[in-house]
């Protein structure tokens, strides 16, 4: 089975970078017409998704460091 659409869009979010402060939440309600937090769920889920490793493995394996750096810091 694939990603759906709103799998990619949220994959294809977290490549882009923003220029400041409050920009992503902004792309996040706009574009992908979620609020941040649902938005955060989903990417969470994604990160444990064997079919968004295959689809985007740079961008997950990044997402899955820094989510492992974060709770190692807790």
């Amino acid at each position: 089975m694939e990603l759906a659409p709103r799998e990619l869009a949220v994959l294809a979010l977290e490549r882009r970078s923003f220029p400041g402060p409050g920009a992503k939440e902004r792309a996040i309600r706009e574009e992908l017409n979620l609020s941040p937090v649902r938005y955060y769920q989903l990417l969470n889920a994604l990160l444990d998704d064997e079919r968004a490793l295959r689809h985007d493995p740079v961008t997950v394996n990044r997402l899955r460091r820094v989510r492992d750096d974060r709770r190692h810091e807790r």
